[in-house]
């Protein structure tokens, strides 16, 4: 890892890691937690991640897409970064108004890259991908900050979406 991107991941972990007892979205328990809203809520990081997350995302992409409540804040700045509109993706259709599940403007047939903050198992990020393609868009490519391990790219993998963690659990030096 080149000394720039080695000094991200040791930030990142100084501010996001944690220890403890937790249970994690796919219901599993874990002795350890990267809190994305530690990392998401720090600027300076906020823009070094974006910078960085920005380089993964393919030249041919033409939407930015993030999930909701967790990588709406990492998908504005791959957004402000690259240049490229952002939609958010919500986890249920809002219940007043426009009643969208998808925010933001596009159409259908768009290249379309999800950025996401961790994957575990990659459910989130397949649930929102297939919100997407519902809507008509093409998902060409996941981009997300942190995998942790746990069978996330095997099943994003499986479903065929090109995938490209910034960091993968074991690039990180943990205590």
């Amino acid at each position: 890892m080149i000394a720039d991107l080695k000094d991200l991941a040791r930030d990142l972990v100084r501010v996001s890691y944690l220890k403890g007892d937790f249970v994690l979205r796919s219901g599993k328990r874990s002795n350890r937690y990267f809190d994305k809203f530690l990392f998401e809520t720090e600027p300076e990081l906020l823009k070094r991640l974006g910078g960085r997350l920005a380089e993964l995302v393919p030249k041919e992409t033409q939407r930015l897409a993030a999930p909701e409540l967790g990588a709406v804040l990492l998908g504005g700045a791959v957004s402000m970064e690259c240049g490229l509109p952002l939609l958010l993706v919500r986890k249920e259709p809002k219940g007043y108004g426009t009643s969208k599940q998808i925010e933001g403007r596009f159409v259908a047939g768009e290249r379309t890259t999800v950025i996401e903050d961790v994957v575990t198992t990659g459910g989130d990020s397949l649930r929102s991908i297939q919100v997407l393609r519902d809507a008509g868009l093409d998902v060409i490519h996941l981009v997300v900050v942190l995998d942790r391990g746990e069978g996330g790219e095997d099943n994003i993998r499986a479903a065929r979406i090109p995938y490209s963690p910034l960091f993968r659990i074991q690039d990180l030096e943990l205590d």
